[in-house]
């Protein structure tokens, strides 16, 4: 859970995919307002390349491309605000927003947050690393995780949060670099994107299922907001 929170359950994670494309869809248009070409916009061809490899139709991205770079002929803006408090048992929470109604997000937020705690700008940050995080998964039985950390470029690695995956961490200004690195040392890219690492992360172990269970629906009722794009939770694993 540390660096991005997910649901756990498959029924939920089923139920998801429209809240991911529409997710993606946001992202891909930011990403655009600084060209509509992938092979000239770095942060464009990431967010592509995650979509394609959850297969979001092509009409749909390629109308999220032309939103965004302003080619359809519908304005299109979005404010990125970021959110910090506390999920019940005072878990450390950041949650990353993409909204056309700022005033609609901080409303719905403050709502959110009553079964735990709505901290101010910088209550939690200060125990979170901004990293960029790639999710790869081995596609040569004798990739070295290791080895393609240190060669790529990336700081450090995590096991990842499914089966056979990986997630590196980089410096932020070295995203783009890494991702185009790995897959000349065996991985393939499944995601990459900028993020919030916790340095002092609980264990959840720690917490009894009732606890866990608490932060767990207090999570899911945060990440099923439409504003919302990421949440990340200081809890370890």
């Amino acid at each position: 859970m540390g660096a991005q929170w997910k649901a756990k359950h498959k029924d939920v994670a089923a139920n998801a995919k429209g809240r991911m494309f529409g997710k993606l869809s946001k992202d891909i248009m930011v990403a655009a307002r600084h060209g509509a070409d992938p092979a000239s916009n770095a942060r464009l061809r990431l967010v592509v390349e995650q979509a394609r490899k959850v297969s979001m139709p092509k009409e749909t991205l390629d109308r999220a491309i032309k939103k965004g770079a302003g080619l359809s002929g519908e304005a299109v803006h979005f404010e990125h605000v970021m959110y910090e408090g506390f999920a019940p048992r005072r878990v450390a929470v950041m949650v990353e927003c993409l909204t056309d109604n700022v005033n609609r997000a901080a409303s719905e937020m403050r709502v959110l947050f009553r079964k735990g705690q709505l901290g101010t700008s910088g209550s939690v940050a200060w125990d979170f690393d901004h990293v960029g995080m790639i999710e790869a998964q081995a596609t040569d039985s004798n990739a070295d995780p290791d080895m393609a950390a240190i060669e790529s470029g990336a700081q450090d690695l995590e096991t990842g949060s499914e089966e056979g995956t990986t997630l590196f961490l980089t410096d932020p200004s070295d995203l783009d670099l890494v991702s185009r690195a790995l897959p000349s040392h065996g991985f393939t890219v499944l995601s990459a994107k900028l993020g919030y690492r916790p340095k002092n992360p609980i264990d959840p172990s720690s917490l009894s299922a009732q606890a866990l269970d608490e932060v767990e629906t207090f999570l899911a009722a945060i990440d099923n907001n439409d504003d919302v794009q990421n949440v990340f939770v200081g809890l370890a694993g």
